[in-house]
């Protein structure tokens, strides 16, 4: 039996704590609303900042309410010379060699909203509004460019070049949700590797970069780059100064030179939330870990547990990065929606991992409304396994809190106990290799406690 389908037959030996003596809030039944933008927040936590030598990623991405979010796992390939890319939108050229990935994605799009890649690399991206008008037409999605980004790259400095590469080749923009509504946006970029971070923000073709090597970082659907420039698109500055936006003279600072003069409503509010989670990280500088990192994810008071209006937090990413390359990256994901209501699962990458098809959603070939013109005129059934038994449970919560909040403290152990494994593997008391099949067994376990 492997270690990872031991520890999801051990959870069903967890007992209830009636009394909560465990010490979580109860939350999960009735979630504290706060008025939140209709986007995402991205973490990053690197030594000193985080308790151990390990660089700690986390997201959490907001997205319309009924869409579906899949966790989906693709190996590494090698592709003829000549071979052409289809993304969401246009084709572009492939490469020879792509890395093993795994997304969550919005299940009607080629990109993904985070992940990370068999090299120890994690990427997330965030919408944002510029001074350079969102362009016309259909482009890369800021979601095909995270995972370019990942398939494409070895190190989070080559998923920098990756990307800007292929936003100056192929711009940004086209419809971002699953809507015959136009909604378009420039797009923002946490990246990260074992070693640093870079944070990468764009305005149209533009791009300027800022590396991270220690302490906590975080975004939330604004420019944070300042003066403190590391790369930068070698017209930015030209540019500026032709559009009247910089002298030319003063200290450029960038964040202030190409923020809009009148912004979205929903960026100006994403400061309340930029500002909670960098409140969040500094409480925590010096202890980051992957469960404090969880609970910055949960945190509903400062919206990054989003649960607004017609949006939600539908996805949600936590990855450890060892220093030690001699140790695995390990990758948590909720593949559902309210992480204050679902549990982190971990995923190793390992070259005889079984397939988590029960997170994976159905597909539609040409058929699906995405690749039919003109395209969104209808909606389909995107939902997988995992979704809808997490939907009921999410029902009997509302309907039955006592039965709910049963399930899912027991549910909040297996997770626990997933970490501690996790934890005994990092410091070398099981192998690694024993642990492939985690993500699997977690999934499998989940939905028939949901049953």
């Amino acid at each position: 039996m492997s270690r990872g389908r031991e520890v999801g037959l051990k959870c069903k030996e967890i007992k209830y704590n009636k009394d909560n003596k465990a010490g979580r809030p109860l939350s999960p039944l009735r979630p504290r609303m706060a008025q939140a933008p209709m986007s995402c927040d991205c973490f990053v936590s690197l030594p000193p900042g985080s308790r151990d030598e390990h660089v700690i990623f986390g997201k959490n991405s907001d997205r319309p309410r009924d869409e579906v979010q899949e966790v989906a796992h693709y190996p590494a390939a090698s592709h003829p010379p000549g071979s052409v890319l289809e993304c969401t939108y246009i084709q572009i050229p492939q490469v020879e060699h792509t890395h093993a990935v795994v997304l969550s994605k919005p299940a009607w799009m080629w990109g993904a909203e985070m992940g990370a890649n068999d090299q120890g690399v994690c990427i997330g991206n965030e919408a944002v509004w510029t001074r350079e008008e969102v362009a016309p037409g259909e482009a890369l999605l800021g979601m095909d460019l995270v995972r370019l980004g990942l398939e494409r790259s070895d190190s989070a400095g080559a998923a920098l070049m990756v990307i800007t590469s292929l936003l100056e080749q192929h711009g940004q923009g086209g419809q971002c949700r699953e809507e015959p509504e136009p909604f378009s946006y420039h797009n923002t970029f946490l990246l990260a590797d074992r070693n640093e971070a870079w944070v990468l923000e764009t305005a149209g073709r533009l791009w300027v970069a800022q590396k991270v090597t220690e302490g906590v970082k975080n975004i939330s659907n604004q420019l944070t780059i300042g003066a403190e420039i590391s790369a930068e698109h070698p017209e930015l500055r030209s540019v500026a100064q032709a559009q009247g936006w910089w002298d030319g003279e003063g200290e450029f600072v960038f964040s202030k030179v190409f923020s809009p003069e009148n912004p979205p409503a929903r960026m100006e509010l994403a400061k309340q939330r930029y500002r909670g989670g960098t409140e969040l990280l500094q409480q925590h500088d010096g202890s980051v870990t992957a469960e404090v990192m969880m609970s910055i994810l949960r945190d509903k008071p400062s919206g990054i547990c989003m649960n607004s209006g017609g949006f939600c937090t539908t996805g949600s990413m936590v990855s450890v990065l060892p220093r030690d390359t001699s140790l695995p990256c390990i990758h948590f994901f909720t593949a559902t929606p309210d992480p204050s209501r679902s549990i982190f699962k971990p995923f190793i990458f390992s070259d005889c991992s079984t397939p988590v098809l029960r997170v994976v959603s159905p597909q539609f070939g040409p058929d699906d409304p995405v690749r039919k013109q003109p395209r969104f005129q209808s909606k389909v059934d995107r939902r997988h396994d995992l979704y809808k038994a997490h939907q009921v449970a999410l029902g009997t919560m509302e309907t039955n809190p006592d039965v709910g909040l049963a399930v899912y403290e027991i549910l909040r152990d297996l997770e626990s106990q997933c970490l501690s494994e996790i934890s005994a593997m990092l410091s070398g008391e099981i192998p690694g290799d024993e642990l492939g099949d985690l993500f699997f067994d977690c999934v499998d376990t989940e939905i028939k406690f949901y049953q």
